[in-house]
């Protein structure tokens, strides 16, 4: 059987989206189902654009010798970006300064990526819709024999627009990537304690958290962030982990960059995820702790002012088996132990990088935990009273303020990003607590 030349136009992206999956899985060397799903949806929102681009230049390009040479080295130059990243995904983004790899190699693809993703599913939630309204306007017709479908050019209308609609991820991306990730704010929060003592009325928390030094977050603009920490005049500086993100031998830029950090009741923190995937639990330890900064490794330090005090603790980040979270140390239960760390009748402070350790944390009544992790979402879109970002799949707890009881957990946004050098709908937070006595 003949088959037509419309019938090999149709089959030619289903051969490019396979081909190129099987690419993918092989230079990642991972054959589960949801890696080949996730490449499936990755390789055909790349078919999807270079159709829609490969129709804008039939527009906009009367010869068909340039249209095909421009095609020819767009697609060279793509399949060169794409393959040298995946080969060296485990080198990306190293260093503490901008590197011309990072800037010219890295960046512009996962710009890409991630407005072509995000692009091809508001596209795919269009056609949908589009295709059940039509269904439902075709079964309308049968039953009132009047009703006219739209015309095909309407319809092609239709599609050009939310075709439009849906390049809006790039520019999303370009403004993540040149201005929102670096577009810091410093968050106020008062904390209502009902336990705290006359002597903390008013003390000040300043934290930061998720660091991320890399290639993308010079240990230059670390150094300004804390010179706009010591401006906030903290009593305390908790710092809530996750200060590289895979590179080891940054450890010793990060530290330094935060040497300048003072506050008069110190400077504490705890580990975060990427301390434990680079090995750096306590090599980066030992190295804050020459500089005066204490890391708290399952351990409690008594904060003292006049006569009374506070217990602040700190743990490594945990993970439970089976949860679809960041790897780190498994445990059958949050905070397993940590009931030694307690003090009873005093206001308990837990730095957990992981904010799914806060229900563990109301069961034990520890008063008020601060975490990090989530990055705010890094990529969300938020609406009033909700947010939709992929940490969702990890977190209820997500960014902000939550309560539970008496107990109560501040989810810092972070500094840093990770995998995509942009954030979109949540900026990057230093925050500062004053503590109140009250309920």
């Amino acid at each position: 059987m003949l088959i037509t030349s419309r019938a090999r136009k149709r089959a030619i992206p289903l051969i490019i989206v396979f081909a190129w999956t099987a690419v993918l899985l092989i230079i990642e060397q991972s054959f589960d189902l949801l890696s080949i799903g996730i490449n499936l949806i990755f390789t055909a929102s790349q078919v999807f654009w270079f159709r829609r681009a490969g129709e804008l230049g039939q527009k906009l390009i009367a010869s068909k010798i340039w249209r095909r040479a421009l095609a020819a080295v767009g697609l060279t130059a793509y399949a060169f970006l794409l393959i040298f990243n995946l080969l060296t995904w485990e080198e990306a983004s190293k260093g503490s300064a901008l590197t011309f790899r990072a800037a010219l190699l890295e960046a512009p693809l996962r710009w890409w990526l991630l407005g072509s993703l995000l692009g091809f599913l508001l596209f795919t939630l269009f056609w949908i819709v589009n295709r059940v309204a039509r269904a439902a306007g075709w079964a309308f017709k049968k039953r009132s024999h009047g009703l006219e479908l739209p015309l095909p050019g309407r319809r092609r209308f239709l599609e050009q627009t939310a075709t439009a609609f849906c390049a809006a991820p790039f520019v999303a991306g370009a403004y993540g990537l040149f201005y929102g990730r670096l577009n810091l704010e410093v968050t106020h929060q008062r904390i209502r304690l009902a336990r705290l003592p006359k002597a903390f009325e008013g003390f000040r928390i300043v934290q930061l958290s998720d660091l991320h030094v890399s290639a993308f977050m010079a240990a230059d603009e670390i150094r300004r962030y804390a010179a706009i920490a010591n401006g906030l005049k903290p009593d305390l500086v908790a710092l809530t982990g996750d200060f590289m993100t895979w590179d080891a031998s940054v450890q010793g830029a990060v530290v330094d960059a935060l040497l300048g950090l003072k506050a008069p009741f110190g400077v504490f923190g705890c580990l975060g995820n990427h301390e434990w995937l680079t090995e750096t639990e306590d090599s980066i330890t030992r190295l804050f702790s020459a500089q005066g900064t204490r890391i708290l490794r399952g351990q409690r330090v008594a904060i003292e002012s006049a006569g009374s005090k506070l217990n602040l603790l700190g743990v490594d980040y945990q993970s439970l088996a089976g949860r679809m979270e960041a790897p780190g140390h498994e445990a059958k239960e949050y905070l397993f132990g940590v009931e030694r760390l307690l003090i009873p009748n005093t206001v308990n402070i837990l730095l957990s990088h992981n904010p799914n350790t806060f229900d563990r944390a109301t069961q034990l009544g520890i008063d008020l935990s601060l975490s990090g992790h989530t990055h705010g979402g890094q990529v969300a879109v938020e609406f009033k009273h909700c947010s939709l970002a992929a940490a969702r799949l990890l977190t209820p707890y997500i960014r902000g303020w939550f309560q539970k009881g008496d107990a109560q957990l501040y989810v810092n946004r972070g500094i840093g990003t990770i995998t995509f050098p942009m954030r979109i709908g949540a900026r990057p937070e230093i925050t500062v607590f004053e503590l109140e006595r009250g309920v």
